[in-house]
């Protein structure tokens, strides 16, 4: 299991931004400076955060800013803004039909899967984005 780096870029940007808010502009290039991307990735990523109600972004060189309380942010509001439903797993598209593991694949794994997927997304219910600022701001 690989989780996209979308989720970390976003927490990465997330900190970012609470870091240097009001002391310079938050734009995803200076965003992609720190997180060593693309300043594509991070305008993409800003975008989810912003549909997610989780940011304000104001466009040209404006910058960006946290608009939800940080309290109230936990790491499963900021993976289900930037990762797909269902992207965690994925499956193979064709597995053979006439296979006894290929025609069955589904059957035996589907359920697993969503309790991985359930107890995942439950742990990172529980983490609150607060609680990565007070390890940052303990750090800086």
């Amino acid at each position: 299991m690989i989780i996209p780096s979308k989720f970390t870029i976003a927490i990465h940007t997330l900190l970012f931004l609470h870091k240097f808010d009001g002391q310079l502009k938050t734009t995803s290039d200076s965003i992609a400076s720190s997180v060593g991307v693309n300043p594509v990735i991070i305008r993409k990523i800003l975008s989810d955060l912003k549909n997610s109600n989780i940011i304000s972004v104001k466009f040209g060189t404006g910058g960006a800013s946290i608009i939800k309380n940080e309290k109230d942010i936990n790491l499963l509001d900021i993976y289900n803004a930037v990762i797909p439903e269902n992207e965690m797993f994925s499956f193979h598209k064709n597995p053979e039909q006439r296979c006894p593991v290929g025609r069955n694949i589904h059957n035996i794994l589907d359920l697993e899967l969503e309790k991985i997927d359930k107890n995942f997304k439950d742990s990172l219910k529980k983490i609150k984005f607060s609680t990565l600022v007070k390890k940052l701001d303990s750090l800086t």
